[in-house]
């Protein structure tokens, strides 16, 4: 298992557009990809769960990944969060 915190660069945060580039990035990997914020845990590759986790613009969200491709998915999953998610 693997984990880092990142903070959500894109000004608008995890609604529907970018929530959908997280899932479409996660859904690439076979490993297990989840984000913690604040007490909520929810599943990167499920659209619904990214967007009930109500992360807004400039929040810390920790990934975790757990699998066989657990580092190639944090490095992926950390850079398209840091590049704005598509915005």
């Amino acid at each position: 298992m693997v984990s880092q915190k990142v903070v959500i660069q894109n000004p608008t945060g995890l609604h529907l557009r970018p929530a959908g580039i997280l899932c479409k990035t996660a859904m690439q990997f076979k490993s297990l990809i989840t984000f913690t914020f604040e007490n909520t845990t929810a599943n990167a590759k499920s659209v619904l769960s990214v967007l009930g986790a109500c992360v807004r613009s400039g929040e810390e969200i920790e990934i975790i990944c757990e699998g066989i491709d657990e580092k190639a998915a944090l490095e992926a999953m950390v850079e398209v969060v840091e590049n704005g998610l598509g915005e």
